[in-house]
């Protein structure tokens, strides 16, 4: 059994991947941070269509919290400031606005800072050029 919670992401974006090596420096979740490419996604109860639509933070009990409640969950356990900041982000109508921008945000990924067309999301159809 696990003992730490962990953050799944697509490694296949760059986008998602600089966002992580971020988190990893400057906020510093007490988690295991793995890629849904490398992650054996059964053990943690994860679909590879779940794990392709969004960041997902896992509990050592195999709760599943994805979207902007995941981003809340990892700031939650980090401590400082940052706990206060998962708090909030948890909290409506905070919670509704969060989610509202996690969506845009992943749903223009291949458009942002480090994104590329392997970035947007399934079924989203093609990229930008």
């Amino acid at each position: 059994m696990r003992t730490r919670p962990v953050l799944v992401f697509d490694g296949d974006c760059g986008f998602c991947t600089t966002s992580v090596r971020f988190v990893e420096r400057r906020v510093r979740p007490r988690c295991a941070i793995v890629a849904w490419q490398r992650a054996d996604l059964r053990t943690l109860g994860l679909t590879q269509e779940r794990a392709q639509h969004e960041v997902l933070w896992v509990t050592p009990t195999g709760t599943v919290y994805g979207g902007a409640r995941a981003v809340a969950k990892a700031l939650l356990s980090a401590g400082r400031g940052w706990s206060l900041l998962g708090a909030l982000l948890m909290l409506p109508p905070l919670r509704w606005v969060a989610h509202g921008v996690y969506r845009l945000v992943a749903d223009n990924r291949h458009r942002l800072p480090g994104g590329t067309a392997e970035c947007a999301l399934p079924g989203r159809g093609t990229p930008d050029p």
